[in-house]
């Protein structure tokens, strides 16, 4: 039986992405959803990159944008890097590409070229990095940063009434759109939380991989999921995103 498998932020924790999978028993027969942010942070960036432009060659997956990973892009296509973006995982990044050929830089800067800014799929289900703010949805959405950037969606999940039925008037209208939203980008360690947060009808699977917290992988029927060691345990003579 094919699952659908979505994988929270993964912060260039190459080592943590593959014990992850392996916890799961991911097989060719299961749908990988990444939401975004697959770099910066740990020292293996380029490798995740790497592994799942191979893994696209031998089963389903769909790759949602971050706002780490348009920071890459940018940096490949541009050889410019953001001040910002060094300061939040860039330099580790950037040092992981040194060395490698041009041939393999524009087979990543294709793969960042490719990734969505969101996928809904055929339950009506959506799965997107950050948010979105118009209420009319993400198709409606005046501007793309909102998708990467966004933390407002979560923040009207959270702060909804649990005992308001889904059909209510007084349900957000935003998140009326869809059966289910599944989300990164916000570790769930902001709210005091190891593990995915559930909200609503949205699901939040940054665990916050890029900081002292586990990768998550989560099975969107069953509901379901497996986490990788603390990650900072898998590289401990690097810092990652921790200021200590």
């Amino acid at each position: 039986m094919r699952r659908t498998i979505v994988i929270g932020d993964i912060h260039g924790g190459f080592k943590a992405l593959t014990q992850v999978l392996e916890r799961a028993k991911v097989t060719p027969m299961d749908r990988l959803i990444f939401l975004g942010d697959l770099v910066d942070g740990w020292s293996e960036s380029f490798e995740v990159v790497d592994y799942l432009i191979e893994l696209d060659q031998s089963q389903i997956c769909i790759f949602i944008k971050g706002n780490h990973d348009l920071y890459c892009e940018y940096w490949l296509s541009t050889s410019k890097s953001n001040p910002n973006w060094d300061l939040h995982g860039g330099k580790a990044t950037q040092v992981g590409y040194l060395n490698k050929s041009e041939e393999e830089k524009k087979k990543h800067l294709s793969f960042y070229q490719k990734m969505k800014y969101y996928h809904v799929d055929k339950e009506n289900r959506l799965f997107i990095h950050a948010g979105f703010t118009s209420m009319h949805g993400p198709e409606k959405e005046h501007s793309e940063s909102n998708y990467i950037w966004d933390r407002t969606l979560l923040e009207t999940a959270i702060a909804t009434d649990k005992n308001i039925d889904q059909d209510s008037v007084r349900y957000p209208k935003r998140l009326k759109h869809f059966k289910e939203i599944y989300i990164g980008h916000t570790p769930t360690q902001n709210y005091e939380q190891e593990t995915p947060i559930h909200a609503a009808n949205l699901w939040n699977i940054d665990t916050g991989a890029a900081f002292k917290g586990r990768l998550t992988a989560l099975d969107i029927d069953t509901k379901e999921y497996w986490q990788s060691d603390p990650v900072h345990t898998l590289y401990p003579n690097e810092k990652g995103r921790n200021k200590n």
